[in-house]
């Protein structure tokens, strides 16, 4: 994996330690070095930068304000010689904050954070399940999914599955006999798991509707666990569970 990058600097030599910095790292492709903001933010925008190193203190935009606008399309690196904005930069998911002077060994470790991250992000289920309603005729509905675990890609029979927990970058997958953890959103499994035999009924919970064994409230009890039915996700959860009502 190749990281396409831009250093944006308002100082030469910054920019020149970045540029030398790169060069010695074979991951990583210096695509412009520019001491204008509004030059990297075009760039950017377009879509193609894989890692941005930009210091906070700059004339045209600071590097807080840089995030605030370009959003996630690239990965960022902050570089400067102030340490007061470590804080709300990571709460704008910044990779890493690098304090000037920079050493190259850790420089070395911020990049390949980023790297391993961007790979991380590539993984995805390997089979995702068609929507029944669009099976043709005599063909069987797929009744399984493949995940990427840590080691190996898994099957797993959705039947057996209990109900599923999101975490923060990972989710949770229960299933009658054990745990499987893998690199996944919520978003991407609800949409790839049968509509009416699972159902999220929180951010971070999808059950399998027929592995419920009673509903209190707005809790769901499942093989002894207790699941709490959000606000946002009420609704339709008691809906499904009116159409199913004798």
């Amino acid at each position: 994996m190749i990281l396409k990058c831009i250093a944006v600097d308002d100082e030469p030599l910054a920019l020149d330690i970045i540029a030398d910095y790169v060069a010695k790292v074979p991951f990583l492709e210096l695509v412009k070095r520019t001491e204008s903001a509004i030059e990297a933010m075009q760039l950017v925008q377009e879509g193609n930068i894989d890692l941005v190193f930009l210091d906070i203190q700059m004339p045209e935009l600071t590097g807080i304000q840089f995030l605030k606008i370009a959003g996630n399309k690239a990965s960022y690196i902050l570089t400067t010689a102030y340490s007061q904005y470590a804080l709300e930069s990571y709460d704008l998911n910044v990779s890493d904050y690098l304090l000037k002077p920079i050493a190259f060994d850790r420089f070395y470790k911020a990049v390949e954070k980023v790297r391993n991250q961007r790979q991380k992000e590539e993984v995805t289920v390997v089979a995702p399940v068609p929507e029944p309603v669009a099976a043709p005729a005599n063909t069987p509905i797929q009744d399984f999914i493949f995940v990427k675990t840590e080691h190996k890609i898994q099957k797993i029979e959705l039947d057996d599955i209990l109900y599923i927990e999101g975490l923060k970058d990972y989710i949770s997958i229960f299933t009658k006999n054990e745990r499987v953890i893998t690199l996944q959103n919520m978003k991407k499994m609800e949409e790839t798991l049968p509509k009416g035999d699972f159902i999220r009924v929180h951010k971070s919970y999808i059950i399998a509707v027929d592995k419920i064994e009673s509903i209190e409230r707005s809790r769901i009890a499942i093989a002894g666990k207790t699941i709490p039915v959000g606000d946002t996700y009420r609704d339709a959860f008691f809906k499904l569970i009116d159409a199913k009502n004798v």
